[in-house]
């Protein structure tokens, strides 16, 4: 029995909770076999050990179901405490790797659909670019890209590439962009499966010549599905935003986005209340539509930074439809100027790396 042949046993062990097998999550690292004894290696960054106790019985199970094969003896190695992921890898030398060229990675998340995260990683990007930095954008979410829209880059084009950096990202208004809606027509589906996917994201991240970056956003489809633990557990992310808004039914899904982060051992870095209040075009009124301070509330309660409140205005939503991102479209008004705040909260509490300016 081979080591090769021993890791696609492995693939038999499904992560708790989800559909993708602990091999294709990159879980299991290093396999040693020979006639006196066999040698598993995990990294398991979550910290919860029910989770880590559930695989390890899997793995010892699939494999004492292996004919003549020797005594195996499973290692567990974990990032130290208090260590972010990009941290853990590099002392370990192994785990989630980092991007190339990008100083910090934050990845933007909402534990469910409806709450504008596409339209907040958007605006948040070109924010962050107006203030000077260099900027990327991922669009992760495979299935239901938004980003090359909300930019104004045609559907089904083609992306130029470089033989030896990869494809060259889109750039507008100083964000670079990368994105599935830059390549499948309008209304065209994806109807792929889970080894797809993965394999769309590492292209997606490791194969696209992002140049020197100050952040890099992924913006994450909604949920806490497959795409979400594959992208944090594979790469170092040093921070989620979680993008929510003051209904309760919202709300209640924050805790879950806080915990996916925490399962793959990356840090949060804090929540965004999107649609937080309505000002009025006319005279300015702002009123609070579906509650006010929910945000900031659960934030509290999760003992992460409240990164800011966003107004619910018509421009946003047109500037999303039209491919304008209000921050670039209306430079001077409140919905930019909101926009500017969390961006300048944010960078304080996720500071460039010198590195990112080499």
């Amino acid at each position: 029995m081979t080591a090769d042949e021993i890791r696609e046993q492995l693939k038999q062990v499904k992560y708790p909770g989800f559909s993708r097998d602990i091999v294709s999550f990159g879980i299991v690292r290093e396999i040693e076999v020979d006639e006196r004894r066999t040698q598993v290696r995990l990294f398991l960054a979550t910290e919860n050990e029910d989770v880590v106790r559930q695989i390890v019985e899997e793995v010892e199970a699939v494999l004492g179901r292996i004919e003549g094969l020797a005594p195996a003896d499973i290692i567990v190695e974990r990032p130290r405490p208090q260590q972010g992921p990009g941290e853990a890898a590099r002392a370990l030398g192994r785990g989630p790797s980092r991007i190339e060229g990008a100083s910090r990675v934050l990845a933007v998340a909402s534990a469910k659909g409806g709450v504008g995260k596409s339209t907040v990683a958007s605006n948040l990007a070109v924010a962050l670019a107006r203030s000077g930095l260099r900027v990327g954008l991922l669009d992760a979410d495979i299935y239901g890209p938004s980003v090359a829209a909300m930019f104004g880059v045609e559907p089904g084009g083609r992306v130029p590439a470089d033989e030896e950096q990869g494809m060259i990202p889109v750039e507008r208004h100083g964000v670079r962009l990368m994105s599935m809606g830059m390549f499948v027509r309008e209304g065209q589906p994806l109807i792929w499966r889970g080894p797809m996917l993965g394999k769309a994201l590492h292209q997606f991240i490791d194969d696209v010549a992002w140049g020197q970056l100050d952040y890099l956003l992924l913006d994450l489809p909604p949920g806490t599905g497959d795409v979400q633990m594959t992208v944090t557990m594979q790469w170092a992310i040093d921070g989620g935003i979680i993008v929510t808004t003051p209904q309760k039914v919202a709300l209640a899904d924050v805790s879950r986005g806080v915990r996916m982060f925490k399962e793959a051992g990356a840090p949060v870095v804090g929540v965004i209340e999107n649609m937080s209040y309505h000002l009025c075009p006319g005279c300015g009124r702002r009123t609070d539509l579906f509650g006010h301070g929910g945000g900031r509330r659960i934030a509290e309660e999760e003992g992460i930074a409240f990164l800011g409140e966003l107004p619910l205005v018509r421009s946003v939503r047109q500037g999303g439809d039209e491919g304008r991102p209000i921050v670039a479209s209306d430079p001077n008004g409140e919905a930019a100027a909101a926009f500017a705040r969390v961006a300048e909260r944010l960078t304080l509490e996720v500071p460039v790396e010198e590195a990112g300016h080499a």
